[in-house]
Formats: structure tokens, sequence, C-alpha cells
């Protein structure tokens, strides 16, 4: 298991049946849900403020969640995909979104349910990415919609495989 560290009074919470990689770092006022997995060299930063995670989250290799004091909070749903190298900065990511590798997601933007951020894409603070709907760009735009059923598939099968994914670390089982 990764670093867990208290801060400020706060000691992150960690669900059941998470993978946390050992060189992760998950710190202060953490909630993390169940059927979750952070990836190696991820940052959770809950000093300044909270972090909110759902049940079946991927935040995968690299990411950064931090927010800003007394400001922005992070609150992320249930099936999101976080993916490589992302920066989340006090942002609400709605359940089954997808922010792709290398995006950053600024204060106060919201990610609708089943959205979808490209990779590399900037969503800049208070941007509203309404549900099922790809955005990309730097600054962030409106690229098309997606059906409901289609942006729930891909993004709960990624979270699924990230699932199995964190099974292939699980000491108790070799």
């Amino acid at each position: 298991m990764g670093l867990i560290k208290e801060v400020r009074g706060f000691t992150p919470k960690i669900g059941e049946n998470c993978f946390i990689a050992e060189n992760a770092t998950i710190i202060g006022d953490t909630v993390i849900g169940n059927n979750c997995s952070i990836w190696f060299n991820t940052v959770l930063r809950g000093d300044v403020n909270s972090i909110r995670i759902g049940n079946n989250v991927n935040i995968q290799d690299g990411a950064v969640l931090h927010t800003l004091y007394n400001k922005s909070t992070i609150e992320i749903g249930d099936y999101v995909s976080v993916g490589h190298n992302v920066t989340i900065h006090g942002a609400k990511i709605e359940s089954y979104a997808l922010i792709g590798m290398g995006a950053t997601v600024l204060d106060n933007a919201v990610i609708g349910e089943g959205a979808i951020v490209a990779a590399g894409a900037l969503v800049l603070s208070n941007t509203v990415i309404e549900p099922n709907t790809i955005w990309a760009g730097v600054p962030a735009k409106f690229v098309k919609k997606v059906s409901p059923e289609q942006a729930k598939e891909i993004n709960q099968k990624i979270a699924h495989n990230y699932s199995m994914y964190a099974s292939w670390y699980d000491e108790t089982k070799k």
C-alpha cells in the first residue's frame, strides 16, 4: 500500500477491495469508495480541502488531484476513469465519465455523467460539460454528443478492465 498520510487531523479513508500502488500518495481529507484502483505515482492531496471518490473508480499512473484552500473540492462519481498523468484541481466529475490521458480539469469545472474529456484537453475553471458529450482541445471545446448507452458502455468497460488489472496485484491470491 502507498503512502497514507494524516494532515490537519484528517486521515484518508479507503473503501473495501481497493488497490493502492506502493508509491501512490493519499493525503488528508480524502475518501475513496469501494473497488477503486489508485495507480503508480498518483497523488491525491486532500491537505487543503476534501477529495471524495465514488465506487469502481480508477485513477491511473501519475495523476494529481488537488484543490484550492476553502474554495474548491473534488467530487468523483462511480465508474469514472482518470487517465495517466491527468491533473484534476477542485472539480466535479460525475459517474461514468472518462478523463483522457494528460488532460487537465480546473477548479469548479463540472464534467457531466458519461462525458469524455479527450487526451491532452484543458478544461478551464467553471466550465460545465454536459452529460454524454465529448470535449477536446486547449481550451476544451464541445466535439459531439454520444448516446447515454454508448458512453456508459465505454466508460464502464474501462472501469471493469481496471478492476481486473488491479486484481493482478492482489498478493493474497498468489
